[in-house]
């Protein structure tokens, strides 16, 4: 009996928003660290983080993640901070001013693609994006169904 390939998620990978890339067109990426509190990295690293929602903007010359949700660590008490708040990201200033000018054209956002841990400390992949049209969307959906109906077909000849 052959044994089946199963896509396991890398361990450092905490969470990942699968509906940014089918909702935006992803022209580039960055890496970014995270602003947290001590109860907030332990409640990522147990994966209570939800990106489906977040955006970041540039503000001030910083860059700031916006409606991510960390849900507060259990054993946590009083030192459990807002789940929703803003977190701070951690970019060179060269970055942040890249991301600055991209964000001002209209129609362009930062998007959170992943949360991971790398050497210990929480990062996010922050994808400029464009938003894309419902008819973009499915012209997406058909190819990918394509590509998939192209591989069964090859699979099933071999």
């Amino acid at each position: 009996m052959a044994k089946r390939k199963t896509q396991k998620k890398p361990d450092n990978l905490l969470a990942q928003n699968k509906k940014a890339g089918h909702d935006y067109t992803i022209l580039d990426t960055y890496e970014a660290g995270v602003a947290l509190t001590g109860t907030e990295i332990k409640s990522v690293r147990d994966g209570k983080i939800q990106l489906r929602d977040g955006f970041a903007q540039v503000r001030r010359g910083e860059v700031w993640l916006e409606n991510v949700h960390i849900s507060p660590y259990k054993q946590g008490n009083q030192f459990n901070v807002d789940p929703l708040r803003n977190r701070k990201l951690l970019l060179h200033k060269k970055e942040i001013k890249k991301l600055g000018d991209a964000t001002a054209t209209e129609g362009v956002t930062l998007v959170p693609l992943k949360v991971y841990l790398k050497h210990g400390f929480a990062k996010v992949l922050i994808g400029v994006a464009k938003g894309k049209h419902t008819y973009d969307k499915r012209e997406s959906l058909k190819r990918k169904e394509q590509k998939r109906d192209i591989a069964r077909a090859l699979k099933e000849h071999r």
